[in-house]
């Protein structure tokens, strides 16, 4: 294990050695949330509104803030590398309890603990990866950044287990998002991508790309995509924090236009890389 240091509740330390307890209210529930933060060459990408969105996680569950804007930049700093493409993983439980017991305690401490790992481009990059689409069987708050994630990990391992990197999710006929990421079509040279609300999440990478195509004059719309649409889809993306835009050349064994990343993909990746390096 790579013995990098992390912060856990006030302190630097390696990692070997960030423990906590097993009354943790995120060991014994999933009680809390998280964040993860991109950051090029030593500077977070985006940091006020990955902060912005968790603020509205923390709200949504009731936890209250442990730290300003100002406090979470002057933690996460020390973890950067400058000569690296890192992520920065967040993590705020509501903390230990002396009893398990399903309400809230009182007058607890909320747990904060965060790491970086390097970003670690997708190897298949250009020539696209596949996804299945299923029934979306989460909650109904997915556009809080829970750390209860296990909805989302079986639905993952579904397409893992079919030799496919993703889940498109579907609920009543419409497409939401991927089991974990933000999903884009280009149908009839529109970029379509479900508007924001409690189904998805409110994904910076998301809000980015929709931000270039504006700029660029690139035709896009926040609306709705029945699934009987997406499989006409000339390119179908999937967006993240870390895997950035990741072309879908086949969804349900059949593909994409012609099986190949598209022009809109290959136009909007080159213009992401820019922007990233410019900020």
């Amino acid at each position: 294990m790579d013995n990098k240091t992390v912060y856990l509740n006030g302190q630097y330390l390696p990692l070997t050695e960030a423990k906590v307890s097993v009354l943790d209210r995120g060991f014994l529930f999933g009680d809390g949330i998280y964040e993860v933060i991109p950051a090029y060459s030593g500077k977070l990408f985006h940091f006020e509104d990955h902060m912005e969105r968790l603020e509205n996680s923390l709200s949504s569950i009731r936890l209250v803030n442990p730290h300003e804007r100002a406090q979470w930049l002057e933690i996460l700093t020390p973890l950067l590398d400058a000569g690296r493409d890192q992520s920065v993983y967040l993590q705020i439980t509501r903390g230990v309890s002396d009893k398990r017991d399903h309400a809230f305690p009182e007058k607890v401490t909320p747990t904060v603990f965060a790491m970086c790992s390097d970003i670690v481009p997708l190897a298949n990059l250009e020539s696209g990866v596949k996804a299945i689409s299923i029934d979306d069987s989460r909650w109904e708050l997915c556009n809080v950044k829970a750390t209860t994630l296990l909805a989302n990990i079986l639905l993952r391992q579904q397409a893992v287990e079919k030799g496919c990197a993703e889940a498109v999710l579907v609920k009543d006929g419409y497409v939401t998002e991927g089991a974990a990421s933000n999903i884009f079509a280009v149908i009839d040279g529109i970029l379509i991508t479900p508007p924001q609300g409690t189904e998805i999440l409110p994904g910076i990478t998301r809000n980015v790309i929709l931000d270039i195509a504006r700029q660029n004059s690139i035709p896009y719309s926040e609306e709705i995509i029945s699934l009987d649409a997406l499989q006409t889809a000339s390119e179908i993306w999937l967006t993240s924090s870390t895997r950035e835009i990741v072309p879908v050349v086949q969804l349900d064994n059949e593909p994409i236009a012609n099986g190949k990343p598209g022009p809109i993909w290959e136009a909007m990746n080159q213009l992401f890389q820019a922007y990233k390096r410019s900020q």
